[in-house]
């Protein structure tokens, strides 16, 4: 008689991981843009309005083409946040990814850690000759309406370890000036920082956890993630402006690992940038 309600347990307990399993296994397949605008106290006048599809940690993933074709024509740039493929990972995959993320908008990228481990020269080809501006520590003037943004594109280490960042590129005086985007792949990069040296910083790495468990969490190694996990975040600045800086760390679009997301969506995001002071994110 235990026996067979061991069994009977035992065959419950099975049903419900398998179930469990196949829900995440679905989560980790979902399509989603969020369409959200972002208040920015030094964004010029001619560029209210200005927005952007970010597109963070690809990973295996197919971009979805029904989806994202729509946008075409109603964005200003594509800003891709690295891990836009892993090792292991077709390539046909990425050149389709990229030819689609450069059909939509002028699109810029950077490298993730997972970009690095698979075969990067082979990657970099990809990306470029898909038409997408590769950006390793580097600055890029992006006009609309006579006003003009600079982009800082930050490579992710390639050695010495995920803090090992080097400096940010100069600018000049004319440069300085200007309302600053920071493209990083990993948050982290910003806790090698004095001061947030950008108007808005958009960045990844994170998958917001990708799997996060009811009274567990996230289990983020770093303590820094336990806190830039996932979502918006307003940072003063030090620089004497008064002004805060704005920080998007994406949940991203593909995972690590294994295929399989909970409590942590997967996401694409078009980003309306508007002038002005307030909470809205």
């Amino acid at each position: 008689m235990v026996a067979v309600w061991l069994l009977g347990f035992a065959g419950i307990c099975m049903l419900l991981l398998v179930l469990f399993g196949s829900l995440m296994l679905a989560a980790a397949f979902k399509n989603r843009i969020i369409a959200e605008e972002i208040l920015l106290e030094a964004l010029p006048k001619e560029l209210d309005g200005f927005r952007i599809l970010f597109i963070s940690d690809i990973h295996r993933r197919r971009l979805p083409a029904k989806l994202l074709s729509p946008v075409k024509g109603n964005i200003d740039a594509v800003f891709l946040g690295g891990d836009l493929t892993e090792n292991g990972a077709s390539m046909k995959r990425l050149y389709d990814n990229m030819t689609l993320a450069a059909a939509l908008a002028p699109a810029y990228a950077v490298h993730g850690n997972h970009d690095y481990r698979a075969n990067i020269t082979l990657v970099d080809n990809i990306i470029r000759g898909c038409g997408v501006k590769l950006l390793q520590d580097e600055n890029i003037m992006i006009q609309k309406n006579g006003g003009m943004l600079l982009l800082t594109g930050v490579d992710f280490p390639r050695t010495g370890g995920k803090k090992a960042y080097r400096p940010l590129p100069p600018l000049s005086g004319a440069e300085a000036a200007l309302f600053r985007i920071i493209l990083v792949h990993d948050p982290l990069w910003l806790s090698r920082q004095s001061e947030v040296p950008a108007d808005l910083v958009l960045a990844g790495h994170t998958h917001g956890g990708q799997v996060v468990l009811p009274f567990v969490g996230h289990r983020h190694v770093d303590p820094f993630y336990r806190h830039y996990n996932a979502g918006h975040y307003v940072i003063p600045r030090k620089d004497g402006s008064g002004t805060k800086a704005r920080m998007l760390i994406s949940r991203g679009f593909g995972t690590a690992h294994l295929p399989l997301r909970w409590g942590s969506r997967a996401e694409m995001h078009v980003l309306t940038l508007r002038r002005g002071a307030g909470q809205r994110c």
